[in-house]
């Protein structure tokens, strides 16, 4: 057992080291030509930005990020923010991102990762932050997928959807993106803030309607989404994937190469999430990354990655097996089936990491998983 958890841990923290910020980052800057702001917004915004303020001393630097990794960067000025719900502290800081913004006399460096959204409330038009707050809490009790949240999110923000490119016109940005959506797609990384919307109004409205949500929602959010005009163009901007799910699963085959990695990312309500791990690993080691959505009904603020291994034990198979989780935007695990009867649950916490908040430590062997697992 000690020699299979080692080569699991091995295997899992390989994964993390391709999704490193501080690595992600120093790796392009290279290509990157020097800025005259440096902007970093999300989860892991503090180590982006100093890997940023390393290779260029001097550019002023604005980081917003969440209260557990808001610690003092110097030269910088670090501002904390509410996450998952929004609050007033997230307002102060999107109106001071707006304000830096604006005040660039030259190129801005952006540095966007996970989180980015509920950091920055920045209301569009008549909306105000209870409205945001509203929305934010009914989005996140509805279950919905991570891109469907930033869908309906950018059509109530000033900063969403293309925002950071408004507000910085007519200069260029740069922004180094750090993903934590499954399929990358750069309009949802932190709802896009410098890409341009997903979807229009009327999609966001289908989204919500289709949830059961819309009737949820304040009258004055209805109006406004019902009432959108068409999106303006939007300046041209230079987004660089730096690092994501996909890239830390390619890197743990890269650690083990007799692996195999599930073909899909694991999505979708943690229950079937856990049954597609069991029924998808296969004799030997098995990889896999996704991120389950979070029903807040479930367990609190890690409740999709707290159910996910629960869930597995749930669906013994006739072969041994293990499964391994992270979460926020790391997600990433190795299975292994070392013998016929033993299942392996890891998940690991790493403390205070940026990318891998809210997920605890538990090395449980049973015989078939018929007695419960503590979680």
């Amino acid at each position: 057992m000690d020699r299979l958890r080692a080569q699991a841990l091995r295997i899992f923290q390989a994964g993390v080291a391709a999704a490193d910020p501080h690595a992600a980052v120093t790796a392009v800057l290279d290509d990157v030509q020097t800025p005259a702001r440096i902007i970093a917004v999300g989860k892991a915004a503090r180590r982006m930005a100093a890997a940023a303020m390393a290779r260029f001393p001097g550019v002023p630097a604005l980081v917003v990020t969440n209260y557990e990794n808001a610690t003092p960067l110097a030269g910088a000025t670090v501002m904390a923010a509410g996450h998952p719900v929004p609050d007033e502290n997230g307002a102060k800081a999107a109106q001071a991102v707006i304000a830096a913004l604006q005040a660039s006399d030259g190129p801005v460096l952006a540095l966007i990762s996970g989180g980015g959204s509920a950091l920055l409330p920045a209301p569009a038009r008549a909306l105000c932050l209870a409205d945001k707050i509203a929305v934010n809490q009914a989005l996140l009790a509805g279950g919905l997928e991570i891109n469907q949240m930033n869908l309906v999110r950018q059509q109530l923000s000033d900063l969403k959807g293309g925002g950071f490119l408004r507000h910085a016109a007519p200069h260029p940005v740069t922004a180094l993106l750090l993903s934590d959506v499954i399929g990358d797609d750069l309009s949802a990384i932190a709802s896009g803030p410098t890409v341009g919307p997903i979807g229009t109004a009327q999609d966001a409205i289908d989204v919500l309607q289709q949830a059961g949500i819309w009737g949820k929602l304040p009258d004055v959010v209805q109006q406004h989404l019902l009432s959108a005009p068409p999106a303006p163009t939007l300046p041209a901007a230079r987004n660089i994937l730096i690092g994501s799910n996909e890239k830390s699963v390619a890197a743990m085959v890269d650690a083990a190469p007799d692996a195999r990695a599930l073909p899909q990312p694991i999505t979708g309500d943690v229950g079937q999430a856990a049954i597609a791990i069991c029924d998808g690993a296969g004799p030997g080691i098995t990889v896999w990354g996704g991120k389950p959505p979070l029903y807040c009904r479930a367990a609190g603020a890690a409740g999709a990655i707290r159910n996910l291994p629960c869930g597995s034990r749930k669906r013994p198979r006739g072969g041994a097996g293990a499964t391994g989780s992270a979460c926020k935007g790391a997600a990433t695990a190795a299975t292994a089936r070392p013998t016929r009867q033993a299942v392996l649950l890891i998940r690991i916490r790493l403390e205070r990491s940026p990318i891998l908040q809210g997920c605890w430590p538990i090395m449980t062997a049973t015989r078939r998983l018929r007695r419960p697992v503590t979680c």
